[in-house]
């Protein structure tokens, strides 16, 4: 009997990944047996197969479906393989230029304007090499990407590689119903993240006028256009007093999620606005104040706070961030920051780094992992600085710093944040010290004591042995 790949996967493979499979526009691959990516990558109309319990399965799982002979999977779902690591994700910031100058930016080393801008066919030979290297998702950044001239060719290119925008972050200026009528006909529906910081207090985070409003009602737009939004809310001592009415703001307007950013003390904002830069066990006690409000409010809307916690409300349960591994899953062969093992971040000039919020920083101190107008894509994801920056493990990082490898939350944290580790230490194989203390300080028992009635996702068992 004949069969194919269906045409909303593709089957691939990389190097130390022997074979996985990706859904059309889902962002990582799943793996897949051995014995499965034998029959899958005979299933191309050509090879008679027999039908067996591994056949049935795949047919099951919507992996493959029975065809005439002849009749082949499509060139996208055809079998590939990749002499590089397996990275599904880009995180592309495809400028630096942006209408506002916002105070915060973490991109900057200094107040200075970014100018640093792809050229357009730079960037298609970016994508290309992205596709030839077995990437399928974005996440499209700036400064603000919509202000690139060439912003909706390059979503357009990207579709025509058989990749798809997961994401797109915006402060909703340029959004406008023509702009979204282009997208859809892209087949483009992203989630699309845009930076909200309060009412009251985000034109002058943003550094413009009427931002507020404008912004406002680029997220009615979208929610009328059926696009799912996330308000990225920075939080800093200036705002503390108008979350909740936010909250109920953005969850009466129909957003999804409200995500929820301690405004970090990276270079520009440490300039520009000091004082308000809440610390961080402050910044712990005054999200559980408003967790403790907005528990007991009836909105439904998701809320993420970075790097602290997210809550569920319709399921009435939550998550918190600084428990990556929950009792009985700790591996010290896992990779430091599993999301940057899984998704390379592009800056505006070329440069590679772990995570976006990084980016000011490195730029700052003059640090270099690699830059693509320099370095080909598949050698940076095949050896080097960037690479070693990435995949460092746990045991690396146990055998770097001795403050994790004396500690008894380790296992729970695994380090913390990398990102944070280097803003403090120095070094992404550091300390991060906001995990420190949120082990050390007791914000655990107090993160459980106020969510009390909701299940917790990420228990731990202070019992179990190191």
């Amino acid at each position: 009997m004949y069969f194919r790949l269906k045409d909303n996967i593709s089957l691939r493979s990389w190097e130390r990944v022997r074979g996985a499979v990706y859904y059309k526009e889902m962002p990582y691959a799943t793996g897949v047996t051995a014995g499965e990516l034998q029959i899958l990558i005979m299933s191309d109309g050509e090879h008679d197969i027999e039908e067996t319990e591994i056949t049935d399965n795949l047919i099951k799982k919507g992996l493959i479906e029975p065809c005439e002979k002849g009749e082949h999977p499509s060139e996208w779902s055809s079998y590939k393989s990749y002499d590089n690591r397996y990275f599904p994700k880009m995180n592309l910031m495809i400028t630096g230029k942006c209408n506002y100058n916002c105070l915060h930016c973490f991109n900057a080393a200094d107040n200075a304007p970014l100018m640093t801008e792809w050229k357009f066919d730079e960037l298609t030979d970016l994508l290309d090499q992205a596709r030839d290297c077995g990437i399928h998702a974005f996440t499209i950044t700036g400064g603000e990407p919509m202000l690139h001239p060439r912003f909706m060719d390059i979503i357009r290119e990207i579709y025509k590689r058989d990749m798809f925008v997961e994401e797109l972050n915006t402060n909703g200026y340029f959004l406008s119903q023509e702009k979204l009528d282009e997208m859809k006909e892209t087949g483009c529906r992203p989630c699309i993240k845009i930076s909200f910081d309060g009412i009251g207090h985000h034109d002058w985070l943003r550094n413009h006028k009427g931002a507020e409003k404008r912004t406002l009602d680029a997220m009615e737009l979208c929610i009328k256009n059926g696009y799912s939004i996330i308000s990225q809310t920075q939080v800093h001592r200036r705002n503390l007093k108008c979350l909740l009415p936010t909250a109920k703001l953005l969850n009466d307007t129909g957003v999804d999620m409200m995500r929820l950013i301690r405004t970090t003390d990276v270079p520009r904002w440490h300039e520009n606005a000091p004082d308000s830069c809440l610390e961080i066990e402050e910044y712990y006690g005054r999200m559980l104040e408003f967790m403790s409000e907005y528990k007991d409010s009836g909105l439904n809307m998701d809320i993420i706070i970075w790097q602290f916690m997210r809550a569920y409300p319709k399921s009435r349960s939550y998550h918190l961030d600084p428990v990556l591994c929950a009792s009985g899953n700790y591996k010290d062969s896992d990779p430091i920051c599993k999301g940057n093992r899984g998704m390379i971040a592009v800056t505006s000039d070329g440069e590679v780094v772990p995570c976006m919020q990084m980016s000011g920083y490195f730029k700052e101190k003059n640090l270099h992992l690699g830059n693509l107008h320099d370095t080909p894509l598949h050698d940076l994801l095949s050896g080097g600085a960037y690479l070693d920056s990435v995949c460092a493990d746990l045991h690396k990082q146990l055998e770097h710093s001795e403050k994790c490898a004396g500690c008894d939350y380790y296992k729970y944290c695994n380090g913390g944040c990398p990102a944070l580790a280097i803003l403090y230490t120095g070094s992404m194989l550091g300390a991060d010290p906001a995990k420190c203390l949120f082990f050390e300080k007791g914000w655990y028992e107090k993160s459980v004591k106020v969510m009390e009635g909701w299940r917790n996702t990420t228990e731990i068992n202070k019992e179990e042995p190191s």
